[in-house]
């Protein structure tokens, strides 16, 4: 639990109500909505993005001459869901020749690069499609392209100033795409391409011969690819993960992404946007960042429980395995900003973390830690694993900061500096070579010192009524996402005497807590609060907290997930 101040929505006033339609209608409007939101199919946006017409084109050409296709997809969550969405669909569209590669993280690095290029096997693709990569591959296409290849980039990633000499480019972000959701994942874009593509078959009278497939089986990845991308939850987002979601508790899910939820002790029926984004893309995430991105990629095209059991109990292993090192490095990270905050007298404007003993694969989780809890930019370093003489590192930033465009800036002032880089504004990778750390994390350190201080403040929908603290308002709540970027799930706060605690699981806080003013005692967790079991603090604890139905042994009870320790409360927003 971290401390922070606290800023209530002045239209939520939940504390004076206790009819949770109620609770849910000041919820809506905190949010921009007059009313509940409507998340049918119907309502989806319609295929415009720029560049469709011309890479449908080329891969009905490829689908009527049984071409040879090649899925070049990007080593994480949304680059396997895309991966495998593509492929799939477009063998039911009656692809004989269609096959898929990940680039491996250590060797190819991020993107279509020439490494990758000059591996692939023969005979080579007549088309190339990328998935959630390819828009900064500009050496790359142009040699797939000199190798005879027709390339296709479909990406998601902001635009450099130069674009790759591709057949077709389809990006929401380019700057003249008509798209008006600008916030799609990669696996979302490729799900409009294939949109889009049907029903230019259909319309050509294709199907007459072969069976037109259902493109919302495939809704399940889009969902999941989504959510774990952490790209922004608009409209249009949120209606393709409800549906996906939907999906999923009904039971109409792939098998691959049914074995990783029971791997992860998640229930297929309750399945929510949190359990997509915290419990199963880190487990394909995870094979990514220290393995084979591949094998998360064949437990989601698996066809049988067996096969996709066995595939997402290998994704566990690696994921535990992630998890203590990860562990490890968090500590030796925070242990860095920690030395560099005593030496300075004015507050620490940032941090540049660096260790010979880091994997690159984590480095990118280790910046995202300590940039929320020091509410600061950081840049994360690690020695590239092919044992060259350069850096990987990764930028992050807790808050309004762009950390691509704070990059570009330090590439423009200091030109040579900087390898290579790219990302979005909270996330960036760059990488450089070793004999420039120091005049990296100088420049760096400059820069960050020129940008104001922010306090860490949170918002809150406000205080529940004890009659509100219910399992009907945690299910309506549960019901009524998915929750997540750009549209958080509703956090509460108030006042409770604690009864009980424990420790559960080794670093977890189990509570039992009285409401102040009366009501019932309700269950409480704190997640990584271990250390509040031994620490006597002022009661009563003012803190904020998630509603959630806590499910056991058949039993159902409300749950308060505590998530902030408020040290003041400010004026209302």
């Amino acid at each position: 639990m971290r401390q922070v101040k606290l800023r209530r929505a002045t239209d939520s006033a939940t504390q004076n109500k206790t009819d949770v339609q109620s609770v849910m209608e000041s919820i809506w409007l905190s949010r921009g909505l007059e009313d509940v939101p409507d998340y049918s199919l119907s309502q989806l946006l319609p295929p415009t993005l720029l560049g469709l017409d011309l890479a449908i084109e080329r891969l009905i050409k490829a689908l009527q001459e049984h071409e040879r296709i090649l899925v070049v997809g990007d080593f994480d969550a949304d680059g396997a869901t895309a991966t495998v969405l593509v492929v799939s669909a477009l063998q039911a569209m009656g692809a004989r020749r269609v096959d898929w590669k990940i680039p491996d993280r250590f060797r190819h690095g991020y993107g279509l690069s020439e490494r990758l290029i000059n591996e692939l096997d023969k005979p080579l693709p007549d088309v190339l499609l990328t998935v959630d990569q390819g828009i900064s591959s500009v050496a790359g296409v142009a040699l797939a392209k000199s190798r005879g290849m027709d390339v296709i980039v479909t990406d998601h990633h902001l635009p450099g100033s130069t674009l790759p000499n591709a057949d077709a480019i389809i990006n929401p972000n380019l700057a003249e795409d008509p798209f008006p959701s600008k916030h799609l994942a990669g696996v979302g874009v490729v799900f409009y391409l294939m949109v889009a593509l049907r029903q230019h078959l259909r319309a050509k009278g294709y199907f007459n011969d072969i069976e037109e497939p259902r493109l919302d089986q495939w809704l399940d990845l889009v969902a999941l690819g989504t959510v774990a991308d952490l790209v922004r939850l608009d409209d249009n987002n949120r209606r393709l993960v409800a549906q996906g979601i939907k999906r999923i508790r009904a039971g109409h899910t792939r098998p691959g992404v049914r074995a990783l939820l029971e791997v992860a002790k998640r229930n297929l029926r309750y399945t929510s946007a949190a359990d997509l984004g915290y419990a199963v893309g880190p487990r394909l995430n995870a094979a990514g960042r220290l393995d084979d991105m591949g094998l998360g990629v064949r437990c989601l095209l698996a066809t049988t429980e067996t096969e996709a059991f066995e595939l997402a109990g290998a994704l566990d292993v690696i994921n535990s395995k992630r998890r203590a090192m990860q562990a490890k490095m968090q500590s030796e990270a925070m242990s860095q900003a920690e030395q560099l905050t005593a030496t300075l007298e004015k507050g620490l404007a940032g941090a540049c973390l660096f260790d010979a003993n880091w994997h690159e694969g984590l480095v990118g989780l280790v910046a995202g830690q300590v940039a929320e809890r020091i509410q600061r930019p950081v840049v994360a370093f690690a020695p590239e694993a092919e044992g060259g003489d350069y850096l990987k590192g990764s930028a992050r930033s807790p808050g309004s900061i762009h950390m691509r465009d704070l990059l570009v800036e330090l590439d423009t002032n200091h030109p040579g500096m900087i390898e290579r880089f790219g990302g979005h504004s909270g996330a960036a990778g760059l990488t450089i070579a070793s004999h420039q750390l120091d005049s990296f994390k100088a420049a760096f350190m400059q820069r960050v010192e020129k940008i104001p201080a922010s306090e860490a403040v949170v918002h809150s929908d406000g205080s529940l009524s004890v009659e509100a603290l219910s399992v009907t308002l945690a299910q309506l709540i549960s019901d009524s996402g998915p929750w997540g970027q750009g549209f958080p799930e509703p956090l509460f706060d108030g006042q409770f005497m604690v009864v009980d605690r424990r420790v559960v699981g080794e670093e977890h806080l189990k509570l039992r807590l009285q409401p102040v003013g009366g009501g019932e005692v309700v269950d409480a967790i704190a997640f990584r609060s271990a250390r509040l079991f031994r620490e006597t603090l002022p009661e009563p604890w003012h803190v904020t907290y998630r509603l959630e139905v806590n499910r056991w042994r058949g039993q159902t009870a409300v749950q308060l997930n505590l998530q902030h320790w408020v040290l003041e409360a400010l004026d209302s927003a």
